[in-house]
């Protein structure tokens, strides 16, 4: 089965990982082999895909402070810099890697242009966008400029997680052991109810309205929206009429979700009752989740044929106009 892995991180060393959690139990050995793997764009980590029969990864910037930092010239300077990078790796092994831009939405205008220039020059099939930004959602009006881009060119906004700001962390996750708070506020529980609301604020904002072509993808099995959605669109749908269609709707036109992370069955089956086969992309989460992991869900799934072939690489190879006549490249396939 070719495989196609989308939402698999790297870093740089001119950036720092800001998801490196408090000392407690066993994060910190965990935290340094990622740290490593992060760090490798060659013979490691083709290694690791090809145990797992993973053919390609789409490659994004592991969120970092340095993108988050207020100084917008700086952190500009940073993700020219990844982006530069990221391009390299992808034209040493353009069979085994794609990339998605990173982007420094605190200049809106700039993250723009470089959305531009990474698809038109460097050849990048997107931008992957961490969070909030200066404690603003996508669907601020300052950062249209990002989504007409992103419309103009076809392009998705992968839409990733990010530590919550302080305040929020402080209002929900305050008053517990420093290791126990970290981890649920991020990949524990509050990473993905917090990127569930990003998505529906989205819809509810009249993004979509305003932009209907535009593709966002979310991960980590849909963020909660698949199990949530036919409430929140019975409740949202009566509470937003300035909407042209129902908040469901919206989903089915202009979302993709992937299985970064979740490697457990029912998730994948609520996903698929609810949004189907065609808008489900398969990634792992690498380095942060092992490849054989993402490739055990796959060989077990009970799905057709037909369907596991739109998920492990035809909706990728659509969404993110990756050329399908791309031959397999791991020699040690899974089946």
């Amino acid at each position: 089965m070719k495989t196609i892995a989308i939402e698999e991180h790297f870093s740089v060393p001119a950036t720092r990982d800001s998801t490196n959690p408090p000392a407690g139990g066993s994060t910190g050995q965990y935290m340094a082999e990622v740290s490593k793997k992060l760090r490798d764009l060659g013979e490691g980590r083709l290694a690791d895909m090809d145990a797992a029969g993973i053919d390609m990864q789409v490659l994004s910037l592991s969120a970092v402070e340095g993108i988050s930092r207020p100084d917008s010239s700086s952190a500009a300077a940073l993700v020219r810099n990844s982006n530069d990078m990221l391009a390299e790796a992808t034209r040493r092994n353009p069979q085994r890697f794609a990339g998605f831009a990173a982007l420094a939405l605190q200049d809106p205008e700039g993250a723009a242009a470089e959305l531009e220039r990474s698809v038109t020059k460097l050849g990048f099939v997107g931008a992957m966008i961490d969070g909030t930004i200066d404690g603003l959602f996508l669907d601020d009006r300052r950062f249209e400029p990002v989504l007409a881009v992103a419309q103009r060119l076809g392009v998705p906004l992968y839409l990733h997680p990010a530590p919550p700001p302080s305040r929020v962390f402080e209002a929900y996750y305050s008053g517990l052991p420093e290791a126990v708070a970290y981890s649920l506020s991020i990949s524990g529980w509050g990473w993905h109810a917090e990127m569930g609301l990003h998505s529906l604020r989205l819809v509810v904002a009249g993004v979509f309205d305003r932009f209907p072509k535009l593709q966002i993808i979310i991960g980590h099995m849909g963020e909660f929206i698949p199990y949530c959605l036919a409430r929140s669109d019975l409740q949202l749908s009566r509470a937003a009429p300035h909407l042209k269609r129902r908040v469901s709707e919206y989903f089915r036109t202009n979302f993709h979700i992937t299985t970064s992370g979740y490697f457990t069955v029912p998730p994948l089956l609520c996903a698929f009752m609810v949004f189907g086969a065609a808008s489900i992309l398969f990634a792992v989460d690498y380095p942060y989740s092992p490849n054989a992991a993402g490739r055990k869900l796959l060989d077990s799934a009970p799905l057709s044929h037909a369907g596991l072939d739109l998920i492990s690489h035809g909706n990728a190879e659509r969404l993110l106009k990756l050329p399908v006549q791309r031959e397999a490249a791991a020699p040690n396939r899974g089946q």
